[in-house]
């Protein structure tokens, strides 16, 4: 995005820009830039505060009169101390024969739907894999946590896509079991530290590894600090 304010300012169109990593916008330098020291993925700081959120656009907005090039700080940060993890009651078994990540993922369907509808439809599964299909793509990962080869495995896409669809479909469904905004990587840490899934996508992303697969193609089943 700092590189396409470079392109509009060119053609006469003012520009701010957001920033939630200050190196990166400092290497970028577009022509004005607001550094919010924030989770990332929270480029306004704190869901279900407008105050806070109108007080941040207003801050972007009044760059407008400073001459650019300028990178101004946002008065207050937002840590996130890397260790609170949302609690979510997961679903009972329902079907002794299927993986217990299977079942999980469809006893979890409700809540998702909720989610969605909690969310006005923003987020969700869907971008690879359609919601009805997260635990087709599960089970393909369990055949290559269990030694299939992952181009044999059935995974109905890019392996990182895939798992970034299932990890949205029970993030989604996790705000449908909170009554509060969690912090930012609550949700994720919750997935791969609680949920039969999250497992899953661990084991296969080992397994990917040991098989030689390109790098990029297990490393990213994660985020990078897992």
């Amino acid at each position: 995005m700092s590189t396409l304010a470079h392109v509009f300012e060119a053609e006469g169109l003012a520009t701010v820009a957001l920033a939630s990593i200050r190196k990166q916008v400092e290497s970028a330098a577009p022509p004005r830039a607001l550094w919010c020291d924030f989770p990332l993925g929270r480029p306004l700081g704190k869901p279900g505060d407008p105050a806070f959120q109108h007080r941040v656009l207003a801050a972007a907005f009044a760059l407008l009169e400073s001459p650019e090039p300028v990178i101004a700080t946002f008065d207050e940060a937002i840590t996130d101390d890397g260790a609170e993890m949302i609690a979510c009651p997961l679903p009972p078994r329902h079907d002794p024969d299927a993986h217990p990540a299977v079942d999980e993922a469809r006893g979890l369907r409700a809540a998702y739907e909720r989610g969605v509808a909690l969310t006005g439809g923003r987020f969700g599964a869907g971008r690879v894999v359609a919601p009805d299909d997260i635990p087709a793509a599960i089970e393909s990962f369990i055949r290559v946590a269990e030694g299939t080869p992952w181009k044999e495995a059935g995974i109905p896409g890019l392996p990182m896509r895939v798992s970034q669809d299932i990890r949205s479909y029970y993030e989604t469904a996790a705000v449908a079991m909170v009554d509060h905004a969690p912090p930012a990587w609550a949700g994720t840490r919750w997935f791969y530290e609680q949920t039969e899934a999250g497992a899953v996508i661990a084991a296969a992303r080992r397994a990917m590894r040991d098989q030689g697969a390109p790098q990029p193609m297990w490393f990213y089943l994660t985020p990078g600090d897992r």
